[in-house]
């Protein structure tokens, strides 16, 4: 998951603004996939979206280590582009969440809507709690799961038009972030996954990867970073340079609208409970699903699969079987793993609204 943003910052563009300071950590030597991805400009092609996750072992390199012996390796001398991936992975490092460097923003939405939603039983409406409901489904299955997650940062599935501007709209008013944001976040968290550099580990500590990960301010040259080395094929979308722009617009859109169309009760519920609880099934996916659960798979992390994620989060619980083959469009490799975004994925399928699924189910690597 992405914090969410409510200030639209041009892509790429110079960086006029300071920097704080970021915190002291070990020098991390990218992997050779890592370091292909640098090629051709930063392109991403569909092979080496696929390889994101499936290799996520870093030599890590404590500062200063190699004066303690001469039989110490060096590492390879780094292109630029692979110190300017280290330093975007600094960023996302749990030392730089101080009060100075906090987003205040982020923090007072989370806050607000946590707020909203314990006054919500107070509250009630039928249809309120019906819209909560659709909301709930629309923005975490359609918009996050299968658009954000599964089409956009991982081309498991390609979508036609005008599935695709309106699984984009439902994602950004699920006020997880813009689609380039989230995404890039996500395929930095595949490339590190429970290593140095993973924005949300829960070895870091549980709650961490639930929510505290996501309080650090952004900055600029943060977003340069992250779009340019996790995110270029997006940023060359007219679409995503849509949404990138208009975010807060369709966010604060919602919430007029649900207020003037039913009240007090249809923003309470249609808005801070649809959201909190929105919010909580993805970051448990962040969280809980590194801690508890079985393996179907060997993998270099600490994913597991937990089958209550999976019904809060529309099939998003099967997390190891996710991180063990990213590339895939399901979630559920067992025929009693259920994913409702699947089911959704299938039948746009039927109608030609999606295509190049990839919707294998891999044989072997099983965990012991």
């Amino acid at each position: 998951m992405s914090p969410t943003a409510f200030e639209t910052t041009p892509v790429l563009e110079g960086l006029t603004s300071s920097e704080p300071e970021l915190a002291e950590g070990p020098v991390i030597v990218l992997t050779e996939t890592e370091q292909q991805l640098e090629l051709a400009g930063s392109e991403l092609s569909e092979s080496e979206l696929g390889q994101i996750g499936t290799e996520t072992q870093k030599q890590i390199v404590p500062l200063a280590s190699t004066a303690s012996s001469q039989e110490s390796v060096l590492p390879r001398p780094q292109s630029q582009a692979a110190r300017d991936r280290a330093e975007l992975l600094r960023y996302f490092h749990k030392d730089n969440l101080t009060l100075k460097n906090t987003d205040w923003v982020v923090a007072g939405w989370m806050f607000a809507m946590h707020v909203g939603c314990l006054a919500a039983p107070f509250f009630v409406t039928w249809e309120a709690v019906l819209t909560a409901a659709v909301l709930h489904w629309l923005t975490c299955s359609i918009g996050i799961c299968m658009t954000f997650h599964r089409c956009l940062s991982h081309r498991s599935l390609k979508l036609r038009n005008p599935t695709k501007f309106i699984g984009t709209v439902i994602g950004s008013i699920a006020g997880e972030g813009s689609p380039l944001t989230w995404a890039a976040t996500h395929r930095v968290h595949h490339g590190h996954s429970d290593q140095e550099g993973d924005p949300h580990s829960p070895l870091e500590g549980p709650w961490w990867s639930h929510l505290w990960w996501m309080m650090i301010k952004t900055t600029p040259r943060k977003k340069q970073l992250l779009y340019q080395y996790y995110a270029p094929d997006l940023v060359r979308d007219p679409m995503m340079q849509f949404f990138e722009k208009t975010f807060a617009f369709w966010l604060w859109g919602t919430a007029l609208t649900l207020l003037f169309v039913g009240g007090l009760p249809m923003l309470l519920w249609g808005l801070c409970v649809r959201m909190v609880l929105a919010y909580h099934s993805t970051w448990f996916v962040n969280s809980a699903t590194h801690l508890w659960g079985y393996r179907n798979y060997e993998t270099t992390d600490a994913s597991r699969n937990l089958w209550w994620v999976a019904l809060f989060a529309y099939g998003e619980g099967w997390h190891n079987n996710h991180h063990a083959h990213p590339r895939l469009a399901r979630a559920g490799h067992k025929w009693w793993e259920f994913d409702m975004t699947w089911w959704t994925i299938s039948f746009l399928r039927l109608i030609g609204q999606a295509t190049d699924v990839d919707d294998r189910i891999p044989e072997g690597n099983a965990a012991s």
